[in-house]
């Protein structure tokens, strides 16, 4: 049985001035450097060792993902944040009134993606890194909707959701004759 270590990006100045994040780039705070090295330090109490290492292309998962591992690792698009159109970097006011349902189809007016295509390349994206021969342990650094809509294909996401998915959230799935399952979410870096 094969285990993936999904996780979260670190705090960054767009989360504290409250901006939609999607593929538009802010730099990690100083929490949010910290947050990543209390995920690493987490990983090598635990003697948790990764074969391969994966991050987003935006530069808050590579930075956090340097900050929790020294190692190679490859960036990937499939990764990424949910697009959001002409609503990246601004308030998040503008979407702060959502249920998931809802997102559904908001942010395609705005030239955005929907859920469903986030959780579509999540899913190919992750599967494709697991299917690798040599890949038993993987870690790979996301973004908060894009754990979620990946969550959202295994499972009814919504009982996690409501316990937060705070910077730095580490989803470790199994990965066993090509189905994924959840096996437990570490919320010690969070918010």
């Amino acid at each position: 049985m094969k285990t993936l270590y999904l996780m979260r990006h670190g705090e960054t100045q767009f989360n504290l001035q409250h901006r939609i994040q999607g593929w538009c780039d802010s730099p990690l705070t100083q929490k949010g450097i910290q947050q990543a090295k209390r995920a690493g330090e987490y990983f090598r109490q635990n003697h948790i060792q990764f074969d391969h290492a994966y991050c987003s292309t935006s530069e808050r998962s590579s930075d956090t993902l340097e900050n929790v591992v020294n190692m190679p690792y490859q960036r990937l698009k499939g990764l990424k944040e949910m697009y959001y159109g002409q609503l990246e970097a601004e308030s998040e006011r503008l979407n702060s009134h959502l249920t998931p349902q809802d997102c559904e189809t908001f942010y395609l007016q705005f030239g955005g993606e929907s859920p469903n295509d986030v959780r579509d390349r999540m899913v190919k994206t992750l599967t494709d890194i697991m299917e690798k021969e040599d890949h038993q342990t993987v870690l790979a650094v996301s973004h908060g909707v894009a754990c979620f809509n990946f969550l959202r294909a295994i499972q009814d996401p919504m009982e996690e959701l409501k316990k937060g998915f705070g910077n730095c959230c580490i989803f470790v799935y199994t990965y066993n004759q090509h189905q994924f399952s959840l096996k437990e979410v570490i919320r010690q870096g969070g918010k």
